[in-house]
């Protein structure tokens, strides 16, 4: 399958053409690359990968865009398949690629109050394209689709809710980007994505962060527009929204004319003068005060939000850094990484200084012995938009039917022996009530209770065997009634989770192994096969003939040769589906982009 990309900007034009034959990223090949860029009445800069930069004739983007099938009949490529465009603002409807018909444009131009400055410009590259190639479906990828994973407390702002009814709320930018650097930092670091816990640091003319668990974003530093979060090029990161009463009545400025000033004269250009880090680099290493308060106050800004990020996620396994600057200047890598060691993150000098990015690399940069890895990495994103149309065109094809039973997961237990012990006397053994769908697991006769800050849980089911850890699962509603804040977390991953004591007949047990269970299918080997799927594959299922019928996304596979293929699903999920006795779900389409591990 071949896909043409584009990404334009304001002020350039990105492009490339990708041959794709499956899911994995590696195995595809990138037959074309480009930037044109600095456009000016006697021309542009043209550079194309592998090749130095040359000047063409293009003058603005129309005229860059009109010059690429140019390009491409030099390269003797096409036959496309699919013409895809990086779209920056998506807001809350499109959470995926989509075909951009007249509906959807209508739709997306009607959010260019949040994204000023980037729709206008990747609306005008797709008319620009829809006009050179008339016969070739286009499609849009959204830099918000990534950040929608993000659950409420993390989207929500403290405001009226007719202001929140009226859209107001976090999106979060540059999703591509770190979508592509989560699966290369997995990749490179041979762990399944769904296991770690990344912050990913996209630091450019335009820079966020983004806190990365189970392979989903659960924050990022970027809001309802592009202007929240880290200091920028020319945009000021965060600041106190008050400031726009202030400068109203201080300097008579309109909320127009602050806006305007945040995104296109402040940042780096507002603190130092000029907005290309590169060049503030160069002032401050002069004796330049303000390049050098520039430089401290980006680096703080960026390490503040990774410190949070860890926080948020109980942890940190990889730090990784992306974008012009996170690529190419080891003196911010230093400086965003010290004072981090509380962290267990500890740079290698001499690997820091050392970078190299060619052929898709990942080195890691951390001190041999850190417990957290750093890694640097070229970001990939027009690679990641066309392996999502890609995946688009491969879902909208006939499949066969992927039918499964849906089961609810009700609040239950799985004891070690030490816990056995504590609660119902050393050496007692657990009474097997009736047996549960997947082989060899039974649920006892016997209960417990769940006690935290707030109140009680009576009657919790114990299910068997024995495990080598204690862990408890709960919905959402219940941590409330408990008081406890469970994670999120699939069924044996304890990192992060939160303590809770359970009582028994003879005595109290704590751990900490309180978790709220994300969905997940078992699945038998034999499943997997007929249908094409693999062990920690995500997948989308569609529960239509709920009562409420709806799609449950990012529901991990775990395939086993034991298994039963079953979905399980909390009490919370059942009934946001108005799920009443026995039902069935689909696996719709393919299977979402992830990286697979030996």
């Amino acid at each position: 399958m071949r896909i043409l990309v584009f990404n334009a900007g304001s002020s350039s034009l990105k492009f490339g053409v990708f041959d794709l034959s499956g899911q994995s990223l590696a195995g595809a090949q990138e037959r074309l690359r480009g930037t044109l860029d600095r456009f000016s009445s006697e021309g542009c800069d043209l550079k194309l990968a592998d090749m130095a930069k040359t000047r063409a004739t293009p003058r603005d983007l129309a005229q860059a865009t009109a010059y690429v099938p140019k390009l491409l009949a030099q390269a003797g490529l096409d036959g496309f398949d699919a013409i895809a465009h990086r779209i920056a603002h998506g807001g809350d409807r499109f959470d995926r690629a989509t075909r951009l018909d007249p509906a959807t444009l209508d739709q997306i131009r009607a959010l260019t109050p949040l994204a000023p400055l980037h729709n206008p410009a990747n609306l005008s590259g797709v008319e620009m394209a829809q006009t050179l190639w008339p016969d070739v479906a286009q499609w849009g990828v959204f830099d918000t689709a990534f950040h929608l994973s993000n659950p409420a407390r993390a989207t929500t702002y403290a405001v009226p809710q007719s202001w929140r009814d009226a859209g107001l709320r976090r999106y979060g930018f540059h999703g591509t980007s770190h979508k592509y650097v989560a699966h290369r930092a997995a990749d490179a670091l041979q762990t399944p994505l769904r296991a770690l816990r990344l912050v990913s640091l996209h630091l450019g003319n335009g820079a966020s962060a983004c806190a990365i668990a189970g392979g989903q974003s659960v924050d990022s530093s970027m809001g309802l527009t592009p202007l929240e979060g880290l200091v920028m090029g020319t945009r000021s990161g965060d600041v106190d929204p008050g400031l726009f009463g202030f400068l109203h009545r201080e300097m008579e400025l309109s909320a127009p004319q602050v806006e305007d000033a945040l995104y296109r004269d402040s940042g780096l250009k507002a603190l130092a003068g000029v907005a290309d880090m590169r060049e503030v680099e160069a002032r401050a290493a002069a004796g330049d005060a303000a390049a050098q308060l520039a430089i401290n106050l980006y680096a703080y800004r960026a390490r503040k939000y990774v410190g949070a990020y860890a926080a948020a996620m109980g942890g940190l396994d990889a730090l990784v850094f992306t974008g012009g600057i996170g690529e190419n200047s080891a003196s911010m890598r230093r400086r965003i990484c010290d004072g981090l060691e509380f962290l267990g993150l500890r740079l290698d000098d001499d690997r820091n200084a050392t970078v190299a990015l060619g052929h898709r690399a990942a080195p890691q940069i951390q001190a041999y012995g850190a417990r957290v890895n750093v890694l640097v990495t070229q970001t990939a994103e027009q690679l990641m938009i066309a392996q999502e149309v890609a995946s688009a065109l491969r879902v909208a094809r006939p499949a066969p039917a992927r039918r499964l039973p849906v089961a609810v997961s009700a609040r239950h237990v799985h004891l070690d022996r030490v816990a056995v012990d504590a609660l119902f006397g050393a050496g007692y053994d657990l009474t097997p009530a009736r047996p549960l769908r997947q082989k060899g697991h039974w649920s006892a006769e016997e209960r417990v209770s769940l006690e935290g800050p707030k109140g009680r849980l009576e009657h919790v089911a114990i299910l068997g065997p024995l495990r080598s850890h204690t862990q408890a699962e709960i919905s959402r509603t219940d941590s409330f009634a408990l008081g406890v804040d469970a994670p999120v977390r699939q069924s044996g991953d304890l990192s992060g989770a939160a303590r809770i004591r359970l009582h028994g007949p003879a005595g109290t047990y704590d751990t900490n192994g309180l978790i709220v269970a994300a969905r997940h299918i078992h699945m038998s080997s034999d499943d997997a096969q007929a249908w094409g799927l693999s062990d920690g594959d995500m997948v989308d299922v569609s529960l239509d003939g709920a009562a409420r019928g709806l799609t449950f996304t990012h529901v991990l596979l775990r395939v086993s040769d034991k298994a039963t293929t079953e979905m399980h699903i909390d009490t919370d999920e059942a009934n946001a589906a108005g799920i009443r006795g026995a039902v069935e779900g689909e696996i719709m389409g393919d299977v979402q982009i992830t990286q697979r591990h030996g």
